[in-house]
């Protein structure tokens, strides 16, 4: 396929080349935020699963399968799909469905789009790896929060040699925890396993692998506050605050770099703070910069009927579709959403899971430090 401009968006019947697609799943989550994302996305959907057979029908008229199913096995068998996209929820030990469907899919040739947690466990994400390596097929995870416009922009500047060296971030995310006597029973920790993909894939994705942390919880809310210490270095700040305002924003990041700081708030909005000299103590007579230096910051105007303005696109739902479906046709592993990425956060979960508060538990073992 040709490079495309990741800011220009092609519509499903302009792709002269489309990846067979089964879906199983048949809920809100995927009605509302994944199957819309076919439209922008080169895919031929060929079959929807779930075990409410009136729902998958129900999804196929919707979506334009010519087929629906209640087994999996026998949808995979039957359509032989290139791929299986797979939105589905939590079996009665509080363990994620997808891992084991994933499995199925990989063994019957396909390769696998899943929405996040891939599973439930570090052992589970490496047993995915080594199945998609022996059957040389994909899988890819949903990590939208990489896929944002936003986030997207701030790695690129935190990339730049003008950024320097991150040396510090830190990133807000609502999520309460139990006590951590708690904590072995999954089926109390599967917020904390649902959630901690979305601020721990951001935390991966900009500033590497984590090498130790530690944290402290309060026990009225559950929240939380967690140091961590990368293997680059760096250090970082997860605040996960169990009690908030419902009409607060959602999220925060910022990174400090060697010369400038990185800021997004709730998601959209991005505060680029350049490389600059604060004026002159006690002698300047104006905050006004030069325009040169002055801080940048991008945010949408809601106001327009574009793509940018529909939540599928600045939460990064087709653009992580687009990149999976661009990976199978171009045969080429996808960058981002990938095991590697959600083993990372695998490790970090089981860490909240076996540690007491306040004691330093490694996550991996420190390399060196990476020279930009």
């Amino acid at each position: 396929m040709e490079p495309r401009d990741q800011n220009y968006v092609r519509y499903n019947f302009e792709y002269d080349a489309k990846v067979r697609v089964a879906f199983i799943g048949a809920g809100g989550h995927s009605f509302r935020n994944v199957y819309p994302t076919f439209q922008y996305a080169p895919v031929d959907l060929v079959a929807i699963c779930d075990l409410d057979a009136d729902r998958a029908a129900a999804f196929a008229r919707q979506f334009g399968a010519s087929a629906s199913y209640t087994d999996h096995r026998e949808m995979l068998t039957k359509e032989k799909p290139d791929a299986v996209f797979i939105v589905t929820t939590y079996d009665e030990h509080g363990r994620p469905q997808a891992t084991q469907l994933a499995l199925d899919a990989l063994r019957a040739g396909c390769h696998v789009w899943m929405e996040k947690p891939t599973a439930a466990s570090v052992a589970e994400v490496r047993e995915l790896m080594d199945t998609s390596q022996r059957v040389n097929r994909y899988v890819m995870t949903g990590l939208k929060k990489i896929f944002f416009p936003s986030i997207t922009r701030a790695k690129e500047i935190i990339n730049s040699e003008e950024f320097g060296r991150p040396t510090s971030i830190y990133i807000r995310y609502p999520q309460s925890m139990p006590p951590l006597e708690e904590r072995g029973d999954l089926r109390n920790v599967q917020g904390l396993l649902d959630h901690i993909y979305h601020p721990g894939a951001i935390i991966n994705y900009l500033m590497g692998q984590v090498d130790s942390i530690s944290y402290h919880w309060e026990p009225f809310s559950g929240g939380s506050v967690t140091s961590l210490k990368f293997t680059s270095g760096a250090v970082g700040t997860l605040h996960m605050p169990g009690a908030r305002s419902g009409t607060a924003p959602l999220e925060r990041l910022e990174v400090v770099g060697e010369h400038a700081v990185i800021v997004v708030d709730n998601g959209v909005k991005v505060t680029y703070y350049r490389p600059a000299e604060r004026p002159a103590y006690g002698r300047s007579a104006s905050y006004l910069v030069d325009n040169d230096v002055a801080p940048l910051t991008w945010e949408p105007e809601f106001s327009l009927g574009q793509l940018y303005n529909k939540n599928i696109f600045y939460l990064g739902y087709v653009q992580e579709v687009v990149h999976f479906c661009e990976s199978v046709l171009t045969e080429t592993p996808p960058s981002k959403g990938t095991l590697a990425q959600s083993l990372e956060i695998a490790k970090l979960f089981e860490a909240y899971c076996t540690t007491e508060p306040g004691t330093e538990v490694a996550i991996n073992q420190a390399a060196h430090v990476d020279a930009k």
